[in-house]
């Protein structure tokens, strides 16, 4: 059985932009989890590679800052990852949404 192809293109794009290579996941929980696990390493030994990395996949410092103040019992590095997977779902809808559905034989620019 494969890999759901959503999942899949999260991961891909979450790997290539932190350089880790994580295990294919199972479910998008099991990338939450594997996500949470490389971002609580960087919280305790590379805090500004994290910085870029959030940075580079565009989150917000003032939403980070209020959903880790808003949920102080939970795990950082599992409020970070929530929210890189979530910004990923956002870009690949983002992307469905303003793709163009003409011919992909045609090579003209539609407007």
């Amino acid at each position: 059985m494969g890999m759901d192809p959503t999942l899949s293109t999260i991961n891909a794009s979450l790997q290539e932009m932190t350089g880790a290579s994580l295990p294919a996941p199972k479910d998008l929980q099991d990338l939450e989890q594997q996500l949470s696990d490389y971002i609580n390493h960087l919280i305790q030994f590379d805090f500004n590679r994290l910085v870029q990395l959030l940075y580079r996949i565009d989150i917000s410092e003032a939403r980070l800052k209020q959903l880790l103040q808003l949920h102080p019992q939970e795990e950082a590095g599992k409020l970070i990852a929530q929210v890189m997977i979530e910004r990923q779902l956002e870009k690949i809808k983002s992307r469905a949404r303003y793709s163009s559905p003409a011919d992909p034989e045609s090579k003209e620019e539609k407007w």
